[in-house]
């Protein structure tokens, strides 16, 4: 499987509203609750809209169109993170997933999946 890493750095917000976001350009998630109503985007384009943000978060995408019917892909990734002491944060679209870790542990996480066979598409 192929990871590719991004190049920038994100946050994890909890929002009061997405209206006057611009989600024309950059990396946005957002995630909506009946308790809360969360934005993962780039650091630079934190909104002034934020309640709460945590900032310091690099990111990879697991490459390629992901089928619904595969079994565990988060799950390998989590548990080999975890072993080796790396948190994460997960979110997933459509077809892709996305993997957050904080920028201190960022290059270990890379280095754990390479070594666990996973091919790195820097």
């Amino acid at each position: 499987m192929i990871i590719k890493p991004l190049d920038y750095e994100l946050s994890v917000c909890k929002v009061a509203d997405v209206s006057q976001l611009d989600l024309s350009q950059g990396f946005f998630f957002i995630g909506r609750t009946d308790e809360e109503l969360s934005l993962v985007c780039e650091t630079s384009r934190v909104p002034p809209c934020t309640t709460a943000c945590d900032d310091g978060w690099k990111a990879f995408r697991i490459q390629g169109v992901l089928d619904f019917s595969l079994i565990g892909i988060l799950a390998k990734i989590s548990a080999l993170l975890a072993e080796n002491g790396v948190g994460i944060f997960a979110v997933s679209t459509y077809n892709t997933d996305y993997i957050l870790v904080k920028e201190p542990q960022f290059e270990t996480a890379l280095s754990v999946l390479a070594r666990s066979g996973y091919e790195n598409a820097r």
